[in-house]
C-alpha cells in the first residue's frame, strides 16, 4: 500500500525534515473552501436578519469556569 510505503520513508527522515513535513501536511488542511464560506455567510445573515426581525427567541447559553 503506498500511505503504508510513504509512512516508512518519512520515519526514515530526520526529526527536523519530519517537523517541515508535519506543518506542510497541517497547513494543507487549514484551508477554506469558498463554496462553505459563502454558504456560513449566507446563514448568518439569515439568521441575523430572523433575529432583528424577532422571528427568532435566542437561548441562553452559560458558561462553565472549572478554573478554581
Amino acid at each position: 500500500m503506498l500511505t503504508e510505503e510513504i509512512k516508512r520513508s518519512v520515519l526514515q527522515l530526520n526529526a527536523i525534515d519530519r517537523v517541515h513535513l508535519a506543518e506542510t501536511l497541517l497547513d494543507s488542511l487549514d484551508k477554506t473552501d469558498e463554496q462553505i464560506e459563502k454558504i456560513w455567510l449566507f446563514e448568518s445573515e439569515k439568521r441575523y436578519k430572523a433575529y432583528k426581525e424577532g422571528s427568532i427567541i435566542l437561548q441562553r447559553r452559560f458558561l462553565l469556569d472549572f478554573s478554581d
